[in-house]
């Protein structure tokens, strides 16, 4: 009797045992998300370049940008590393240049080339674009593995909803805001490929900046924006 009561507690104890074994294992396993999806929230700074330009148009200084948005990530198959993201988000641009712009309220707007000879100038556009990247994505990625190589491609529609021009020298200081030749709607191809955190980017305009009302003399003004930089990545 005394042997069986034994056995028993023998009994209860391993069973006790191996269930807080198991208990302790299901914690230290991580939880696999099958249906994970990658690279939703995105910062991108850019250098910013214009082609398809007046003959006597220069950039000068540093022309750059900042974009930021999200992206819903639909993957296309089982693995989940190949998928379409289609997003919104806002990008600010600037452009150093020597491209005078005057407004007059009701009427086209005029268009110069800021003299050689006067000094101490800062000549700038400043555009606020609402994006909407739509693109094919390729990555290496697991629903447990966040350094992965990507390679994104793509197109950007944007939409232009503020531009202003400033110029300022030693006696002048003019702001512009009104300008009806600026083409408000944007698109063109995109791209970005990296490796982990660090991913280039890249962006070229198919339109250009401003329409066929914009003329230089004779010559039509045109410019059209390409933007190269790099892009930062979060879930």
């Amino acid at each position: 009797m005394i042997l069986l009561k034994f056995l028993l507690y023998i009994f209860i104890g391993l069973s006790t045992i191996a269930t807080l074994a198991q208990d302790v294992d299901m914690l230290d396993t991580p939880v696999v998300d099958s249906l994970y999806r990658e690279d939703q929230v995105y910062i991108g700074i850019t250098f910013n370049l214009l082609s398809n330009k007046p003959s006597s148009f220069e950039q000068n200084g540093l022309s750059a940008g900042i974009q930021g948005g999200f992206i819903r990530d639909f993957p296309i198959n089982k693995r989940r590393n190949k998928a379409i993201g289609i997003g919104f988000g806002m990008a600010l641009d600037t452009y150093n240049q020597n491209l005078f712009i005057s407004d007059q309220e009701g009427t086209t707007s005029t268009f110069e080339i800021v003299d050689e000879s006067v000094e101490n100038v800062t000549n700038r556009f400043t555009s606020y674009t609402l994006e909407m990247p739509i693109e094919y994505r390729w990555r290496t990625s697991t629903a447990t593995k966040y350094s992965f190589w990507r390679i994104h491609v793509g197109m950007k529609l944007g939409y232009i909803v503020r531009f202003n021009t400033t110029y300022q020298d030693d006696v002048l200081d003019i702001t512009s805001t009104d300008i009806p030749e600026i083409n408000k709607f944007q698109y063109g191809p995109s791209f970005s490929f990296g490796y982990g955190a660090f991913n280039f980017q890249g962006y070229y305009g198919l339109n250009t900046l401003f329409n066929d009302n914009a003329l230089l003399n004779t010559e039509e003004v045109g410019i059209q924006v390409i933007r190269l930089g790099l892009v930062f990545y979060f879930l």
